[in-house]
Protein backbone atom coordinates (compact mmCIF):
# COMPACT_ATOMS: atom_id res chain seq x y z
CA UNK A 1 0.00 0.00 0.00
CA UNK A 2 2.85 2.36 0.84
CA UNK A 3 4.44 1.76 -2.54
CA UNK A 4 1.17 2.53 -4.33
CA UNK A 5 0.86 5.81 -2.43
CA UNK A 6 4.44 6.67 -3.31
CA UNK A 7 3.72 6.03 -6.98
CA UNK A 8 0.65 8.23 -6.87
CA UNK A 9 2.66 11.02 -5.25
CA UNK A 10 5.36 10.71 -7.91
CA UNK A 11 2.75 10.85 -10.67
CA UNK A 12 1.15 13.91 -9.09
CA UNK A 13 4.50 15.68 -8.81
CA UNK A 14 5.38 14.86 -12.43
CA UNK A 15 1.97 16.07 -13.59
CA UNK A 16 2.43 19.31 -11.66
CA UNK A 17 5.83 19.85 -13.32
CA UNK A 18 4.36 19.01 -16.74
CA UNK A 19 1.48 21.45 -16.19
CA UNK A 20 3.86 24.25 -15.25
CA UNK A 21 5.99 23.58 -18.33
CA UNK A 22 2.89 23.44 -20.55
CA UNK A 23 1.61 26.71 -19.13
CA UNK A 24 4.93 28.41 -19.92
CA UNK A 25 4.88 26.99 -23.46
CA UNK A 26 1.30 28.13 -24.00
CA UNK A 27 2.09 31.65 -22.85
CA UNK A 28 4.78 31.87 -25.54
CA UNK A 29 2.54 30.58 -28.35
CA UNK A 30 0.60 32.91 -30.61
CA UNK A 31 -2.60 32.51 -32.61
CA UNK A 32 -4.17 34.70 -35.27
CA UNK A 33 -7.88 35.43 -35.12
CA UNK A 34 -9.54 36.68 -38.30
CA UNK A 35 -12.79 38.11 -39.53
CA UNK A 36 -14.11 39.35 -42.84
CA UNK A 37 -12.17 36.73 -44.73
CA UNK A 38 -8.88 37.99 -43.31
CA UNK A 39 -9.59 41.71 -43.73
CA UNK A 40 -9.15 42.11 -39.97
CA UNK A 41 -6.70 39.98 -38.00
CA UNK A 42 -5.55 39.89 -34.38
CA UNK A 43 -2.37 38.18 -33.16
CA UNK A 44 -2.85 36.99 -29.59
CA UNK A 45 -0.60 35.17 -27.13
CA UNK A 46 -1.53 32.15 -25.07
CA UNK A 47 -2.02 34.58 -22.19
CA UNK A 48 -4.81 36.18 -24.26
CA UNK A 49 -2.83 39.37 -24.79
CA UNK A 50 -3.35 41.07 -28.15
CA UNK A 51 0.00 41.67 -29.83
CA UNK A 52 -0.98 43.04 -33.22
CA UNK A 53 -4.10 44.28 -34.98
CA UNK A 54 -4.13 44.41 -38.78
CA UNK A 55 -6.93 46.13 -40.69
CA UNK A 56 -7.04 45.98 -44.48
CA UNK A 57 -6.78 49.53 -45.93
CA UNK A 58 -9.96 48.95 -47.91
CA UNK A 59 -11.92 49.05 -44.64
CA UNK A 60 -10.54 52.36 -43.39
CA UNK A 61 -12.99 55.16 -43.94
CA UNK A 62 -15.92 52.85 -44.56
CA UNK A 63 -18.70 51.96 -42.17
CA UNK A 64 -17.31 52.47 -38.64
CA UNK A 65 -19.83 50.10 -37.05
CA UNK A 66 -18.91 47.31 -39.45
CA UNK A 67 -15.20 47.79 -38.75
CA UNK A 68 -15.79 47.69 -34.99
CA UNK A 69 -17.83 44.48 -35.37
CA UNK A 70 -15.08 42.90 -37.46
CA UNK A 71 -12.41 43.78 -34.87
CA UNK A 72 -14.56 42.27 -32.11
CA UNK A 73 -15.13 39.14 -34.20
CA UNK A 74 -11.39 38.77 -34.83
CA UNK A 75 -10.67 39.12 -31.10
CA UNK A 76 -13.29 36.50 -30.28
CA UNK A 77 -11.84 34.18 -32.92
CA UNK A 78 -8.37 34.53 -31.39
CA UNK A 79 -9.68 33.94 -27.85
CA UNK A 80 -11.48 30.79 -29.00
CA UNK A 81 -8.32 29.55 -30.71
CA UNK A 82 -6.28 30.11 -27.53
CA UNK A 83 -8.88 28.14 -25.55
CA UNK A 84 -8.74 25.28 -28.04
CA UNK A 85 -4.94 25.31 -28.03
CA UNK A 86 -4.89 25.11 -24.21
CA UNK A 87 -7.44 22.32 -24.14
CA UNK A 88 -5.40 20.27 -26.63
CA UNK A 89 -2.18 20.82 -24.68
CA UNK A 90 -3.79 19.82 -21.40
CA UNK A 91 -5.31 16.68 -22.91
CA UNK A 92 -1.79 15.62 -23.93
CA UNK A 93 -0.57 15.98 -20.34
CA UNK A 94 -3.55 14.41 -18.62
CA UNK A 95 -3.97 11.51 -21.07
CA UNK A 96 -4.75 8.34 -19.14
CA UNK A 97 -5.42 10.09 -15.84
CA UNK A 98 -8.81 9.57 -14.22
CA UNK A 99 -9.90 13.22 -14.21
CA UNK A 100 -13.62 13.82 -13.63
CA UNK A 101 -15.65 15.27 -16.52
CA UNK A 102 -15.84 19.06 -16.44
CA UNK A 103 -12.73 19.43 -14.30
CA UNK A 104 -10.97 22.69 -15.17
CA UNK A 105 -7.21 23.04 -14.99
CA UNK A 106 -5.87 26.06 -13.07
CA UNK A 107 -5.22 28.12 -16.22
Amino acid sequence: MKNALGNIMQQAQKMQEDLKKAQQELEMMQVTGESGGGLVSIVMTGKREARKVTIDPSLVGEDKDMLEDMVAAAINDAVNKVGKMKKEKMSEITAGLPIPPGFQMPF
